[in-house]
């Protein structure tokens, strides 16, 4: 296993966050964090790439503490693309660039600039390479900031609510291209997502939070609809357009 999270738990305050969650993940599968607001998704995010220590367990990269691997490290291992990036005037270039910085002793080496050459015209994103990075769209903004994470040469790929706040044909275009690279790359996902049908579609296994807890993880042929409505509270139904199982609330 690339990633094995063994009994973390993680409260802020006196506050429980995350009680108890454990669970591997594979190279090349992708693995999607579903529940409602508050349940925990971001956080344990957070506690996946070391920006936040869970109070009791572990996190395993490749069988090591992820404690012991320093920020650096944990960079060389561990990418994270967020919901939104911040507005920045560097160009589409130089912010896929800053993804190399974990492997940089000085400044960028030719190296570096082959490889983000590479990565912006795998993407299809070389025609933006010299526009600034605060005049994109929001599909094109977050294709970057996923090329800024590949620059990184990660293991895992950490993404919070990848297809938040972009339409339907953005939403596809960066689900399809996070499956394409996960398994091109052998890279194993964690996806923090509200849109069950994305999960779903794409995701290897869907592991439900609730009150912190993992209540239940399932393969998408293993989902039901009382397994959605006992964590989303919600009556649906379930049905398949073609292979592909969707949910619709009654």
């Amino acid at each position: 296993m690339i990633l094995s999270v063994l009994d973390i738990e993680f409260q802020y305050n006196s506050h429980p966050i995350l009680q108890g969650i454990r669970f591997d993940v594979r190279a090349g599968e992708m693995v999607a964090i579903c529940g409602m607001n508050g349940a925990g998704k971001s956080t344990l995010l957070r506690c996946l790439n070391g920006i936040l220590t869970p109070r009791v367990g572990s996190v395993l990269l490749d069988g090591e503490d992820l404690r012991l691997l320093g920020p650096k490290g944990i960079a060389r291992s561990v990418a994270s693309v967020p919901q939104k990036g911040r507005d920045s005037d560097l160009t589409v270039f130089e912010v896929v660039l800053l993804g190399r910085l974990p492997h940089r002793h000085w400044g960028p080496t030719r190296e570096d600039t082959v490889a983000v050459e590479k990565i912006l015209e795998t993407m299809d994103l070389s025609g933006l390479a010299h526009r600034r990075f605060s005049t994109l769209s929001g599909g094109e903004a977050q294709k970057v900031l996923l090329a800024k994470a590949l620059a990184q040469k990660p293991k895992v790929l950490l993404l919070d609510e990848p297809t938040n706040h972009l339409d339907l044909k953005n939403q596809m275009d960066v689900m399809q291209l996070v499956q394409h690279i996960s398994r091109r790359e052998s890279l194993a996902v964690v996806a923090a997502i509200h849109d069950l049908n994305m999960a779903l579609r794409f995701c290897h296994r869907l592991l439900f939070l609730r009150g912190g807890r993992i209540e239940t993880a399932a393969t998408p042929d293993e989902v039901t609809a009382e397994m959605v409505r006992r964590i989303y509270g919600v009556e649906v139904d379930l049905g398949r357009i073609g292979k592909t199982l969707v949910v619709v609330p009654r």
